[in-house]
């Protein structure tokens, strides 16, 4: 009997966001909005949001991590996405779920975050 739970060989670590929904870049500049108090970079470009997942009745749910699980903001960032897209017109409800699968690694920074921390 072969175990269920585990992920198939080929199954992306991080679920695909909804890039084709017209609320999907007000989203991401909303997100551009938040910044993790230790780093000068918001957490977008970071690489700190893994999916952006909206259905058709416009309910937003982020998946995101942190840079390190012991990040002294743990438990206020989840709050603080959401804060930065419930007010966005067409939003009709965010959740914010946090995880550590796969762990956040400097390779998810975007460019322009690596230019501005000195990394390029």
């Amino acid at each position: 009997m072969t175990d269920q739970t585990a992920p198939m060989e080929g199954t992306p670590l991080i679920a695909p966001s909804s890039t084709d929904h017209p609320l999907h870049e007000k989203i991401v500049e909303a997100c551009r909005t938040v910044y993790d108090p230790e780093i000068p970079v918001n957490i977008y470009d970071l690489g700190l949001i893994y999916t952006i997942a909206i259905d058709d009745d416009s309910a937003v749910k982020v998946i995101m991590t942190l840079t390190a699980p012991g990040c002294p903001v743990a438990g206020e960032m989840p709050g603080w996405v959401a804060d930065a897209i419930e007010p966005l017109p067409g939003v009709k409800h965010v959740d914010v779920e946090m995880t550590f699968e796969p762990q956040w690694g400097m390779d998810m920074m975007s460019d322009e975050a690596r230019l501005e921390l000195g990394f390029m």
